[in-house]
């Protein structure tokens, strides 16, 4: 475990305070991974950066969200997988996909599951996906920006995973009723 603390408006360097406080006063907490990234106020203005690029990619709340969880699901980040539920579930999102996505199972909307595939490509692969992928990805609806898109969300989750994995980030406790584990081998081939 690292020693990284976990800030708050008044711990963190001077330049992110004002952005930790904005957060608390919106959201009445702060979530623990930007806490953790305000030690280095770039890394906490990069997330807050790429996560409002990826809300402004072309993509809906769930599509969003099975980017998103996909993505943590596949760097096996605790924190992420559990946030993310709970941020889809206080918006509302169609449960059955956000659970088809947790259980690593297809989603009954095609177009969805190509994109939770191709997500799921895009990481396990290191962006090295095929152009036979691409063409299966394009043909379920997505477009050549929405490729873009996967790729910008794969890019925040791969800096909020990495940082959760270095830190050992503990949840909020508005996060703890979606508390998630990496599944065994089984799980994780699909085979589960």
């Amino acid at each position: 475990m690292s020693d990284l603390k976990i800030h708050d408006e008044h711990t963190a360097p001077e330049p992110a305070r004002g952005k930790l406080a904005a957060i608390k006063h919106t959201y009445g907490d702060i979530p623990n991974l930007l806490g953790v990234l305000a030690e280095n106020p770039a890394a906490l203005d990069a997330y807050l950066a790429l996560s409002n690029s990826f809300d402004h990619a072309g993509f809906d709340p769930l599509a969003r969200h099975v980017v998103l969880i996909t993505a943590s699901i596949e760097n096996a980040c605790h924190f992420c997988v559990a946030a993310q539920s709970s941020v889809a579930a206080a918006e509302g999102l169609d449960a059955g996909v956000i659970d088809a996505v947790l259980k690593n199972r297809p989603i009954a909307d095609a177009r969805l599951d190509a994109l939770r595939v191709f997500t799921r490509r895009m990481v396990r692969q290191r962006g090295f996906v095929s152009d036979t992928e691409v063409t299966v990805f394009l043909n379920a609806g997505w477009t050549r920006a929405d490729i873009l898109g996967v790729i910008l969300g794969v890019s925040l989750k791969t800096l909020s995973n990495y940082t959760n994995h270095v830190a050992e980030t503990p949840l909020n406790k508005a996060y703890r009723p979606y508390a998630w584990a990496p599944c065994t081998r089984a799980c994780a081939a699909g085979t589960a």
